[in-house]
């Protein structure tokens, strides 16, 4: 796991946390990449059209994401949810 990166789980849920500096998403794509491997690897079954990703952005000059894919599937862009607490 890279440093800027962390992995939050509770009962059936997981969490991928990563920090994007300079606008480098490698550590966060290839661990969302390892997470997807490691569920495949042992036959745990990953949901794509109830992942979400939510991007907290706090540059003053944004810029679009580019688009999450897991398994060809594309994730859903969220602005916000009911179920996480997010501290910063």
């Amino acid at each position: 796991m890279h440093s800027s990166n962390h992995i939050v789980k509770f009962t059936d849920d997981t969490t991928v946390v990563g920090l994007i500096s300079k606008n480098d998403e490698s550590a966060y794509r290839e661990e969302v990449q390892r997470l997807t491997a490691g569920c495949r690897a042992n036959s745990l079954s990953l949901n794509v059209n109830k992942t979400k990703e939510m991007v907290v952005d706090f540059r003053r000059a944004q810029s679009d994401h580019c688009p999450l894919f897991i398994d060809g599937s594309h994730v859903e862009i969220i602005k916000s949810t009911k179920n996480s607490l997010v501290c910063i």
